[in-house]
């Protein structure tokens, strides 16, 4: 580590990692300059990571000059100017701190508001700045179409047994095959719109601080997602990950439920600040932002159950077929409640 500090000039008092994230290691670096976020980026998920330094800074320099006192995590340079650094084959960025703390779970809708808001207000700030100039840093992230074709490969050719054994998991997700029908038609419509989309809208990805014993979000983080997209993609992780008070790792689906008011909370914060933005067209797709989403993951993971856990990977037995399992009854009662 000491090699890394060196490159940032940091005379370092402490540091100490931050178990927060799996993709990304992180680490709080207390110095004689004040303190910092000094982060891995993981190039085995992320295959260019130039590309994200890229995003961030465009977006960043353009924040700067056009919504100079919106909070945005900047990053920092080493002493060589540089904002992406590679030390024996690993690639390092740091942040200033901001002073805040992210949440695992949500605790009331009035934590969902807020965060739906900093996500809107994130999107809003960059209606006018160029999408088309960013890189895809994940290409075919949200995808639903091509991971229905993946969902497809892995009925052919995956591992026999666990075909046979999802059969009616198997067919549940090829009966809903309406929902890659409208995805396609909401791509490819005039009317929807390519917007800056941050795609990792979970909870822990908002800062939150308290301003007179009211929770306030104040600043969005975590932007290796943030490329081109459509606005269904922040919704319905939203959606998928703000409503239901258990996470895809629960096996008892009778703790998988729908918090309504989470829901309308969401809502009205994310267009408290969009809504002037999303065309008829696009406002029609709000509820289908959940389905969209949720019924994505769900492919996503029994695909990898059935290729034999090679993207997620499984720690147990099984562990992939759960999580379907779990975004299935996800699905089922979204739609029964929303």
């Amino acid at each position: 580590m000491k090699a890394i500090f060196e490159q940032y000039g940091w005379e370092v008092l402490a540091y100490d990692a931050i178990n927060q994230g799996l993709i990304n290691k992180t680490y709080n670096v207390k110095t004689t300059k004040g303190e910092f976020i000094l982060q891995t980026v993981n190039d085995s998920i992320f295959k260019d990571p130039a590309a994200i330094d890229f995003n961030i800074n465009a977006i960043g320099t353009y924040l700067k000059e056009v919504h100079p006192n919106y909070l945005f995590t900047q990053l920092y340079p080493t002493i060589l100017g540089k904002t992406l650094t590679e030390w024996e084959g690993q690639f390092y960025r740091a942040f200033e701190k901001i002073n805040g703390y992210a949440l695992d779970v949500l605790d009331n809708p009035m934590q969902a508001k807020e965060a739906a808001g900093a996500f809107g207000l994130f999107t809003h700030n960059l209606s006018d700045f160029k999408v088309q100039d960013l890189k895809l840093t994940l290409p075919d992230f949200h995808n639903l179409s091509l991971r229905y074709h993946q969902f497809e490969q892995a009925i052919l050719s995956g591992n026999p047994k666990r075909i046979q054994e999802s059969k009616t998991e198997i067919e549940y997700l090829k009966a809903h095959k309406t929902y890659v029908n409208k995805y396609d038609n909401f791509v490819i419509s005039k009317d929807a719109k390519q917007r800056v989309t941050h795609h990792d809208t979970k909870i822990s990805n908002v800062l939150f601080q308290k301003e007179g014993g009211v929770e306030k979000a104040i600043c969005v983080i975590d932007l290796d997602t943030v490329m081109p997209g459509f606005y269904i993609s922040d919704i319905g992780d939203m959606c998928r990950t703000y409503l239901c008070p258990v996470t895809e790792e629960e096996a008892n689906l009778d703790l998988v439920t729908i918090n309504t008011a989470n829901f309308e909370a969401l809502k009205n914060g994310y267009l408290s600040v969009m809504e002037s933005e999303l065309s008829n067209f696009e406002m029609d797709h709000f509820h289908f932002a959940g389905q969209f989403m949720i019924y994505m993951q769900a492919l996503r993971f029994l695909t990898d159950h059935l290729n034999n856990d090679v993207y997620y990977g499984a720690k147990k037995e099984g562990q992939n077929y759960v999580r379907a399992l779990n975004q299935i009854r996800l699905l089922e009662m979204y739609n029964e409640s929303i």
